[in-house]
């Protein structure tokens, strides 16, 4: 099974509409969540953490693979997201929590001052050690983190296009095609896996 939650519409390479879900015996368990510009922390949160539950409910992947995209987080220079790192790191918490075997990979990243902050938080819940906001002046990469000096940075305020209603109509309309997953069918295999992609 996949899940991709990813910018939509005029935007390169096209793919990924809400209705392909699959075809033929792999019908429904391709999950594509189209948001537009702007997307916020609590928005996004909203709409991943139930469409990501019933996936595991209905599913019950034996492991994970987790594409980390940080072309989402806000001022990417290809992006059109708003997150922040921690609403990012988030996505990673929740799916770490479900228990299961999780590989976690990079995706997208277009903007140096973003990515590693990203990728040292995420390997930071994964681990389950709490790191400080303040870098520290004993890294030879200090001056790269300039002027804040500080992991997490401020979002800009960019606009989310994307409305509470269209964002609970998709949730709802992915919940119903979830609904179609056979979980004895989905467990005649032990090898299952679902591919999560939260990128633009």
């Amino acid at each position: 099974m996949t899940a991709s939650f990813h910018k939509f519409g005029e935007y390169f390479p096209g793919t990924g509409a809400l209705q392909n879900v699959g075809a033929d015996n792999g019908k429904n368990y391709a999950i594509n969540f189209p948001l537009k510009e702007g997307m916020d922390d609590e928005s996004f949160l909203r709409v991943y953490k139930p469409v990501m539950d019933e996936i595991f409910a209905r599913f019950k992947p034996n492991a994970v693979l987790l594409q980390c995209g940080a072309d989402s987080l806000s001022g990417d220079r290809l992006g059109c997201f708003n997150l922040s790192i921690k609403g990012h790191g988030e996505a990673v918490n929740h799916i770490k929590q479900k228990g299961v075997p999780v590989v976690v990979v990079g995706g997208g990243g277009y903007t140096l001052r973003n990515v590693p902050r990203c990728w040292v938080y995420e390997a930071s819940i994964l681990n389950g050690v709490e790191i400080p906001n303040e870098m520290p002046e004993s890294n030879e990469y200090y001056e790269y983190f300039c002027p804040e000096y500080k992991l997490h940075l401020s979002i800009s305020n960019m606009e989310n296009l994307n409305t509470r209603d269209e964002l609970e109509k998709t949730t709802n309309y992915l919940l119903d095609v979830l609904k179609d997953v056979d979980v004895a069918t989905a467990q005649v295999s032990r090898s299952n896996y679902v591919n999560v992609r939260t990128s633009i």
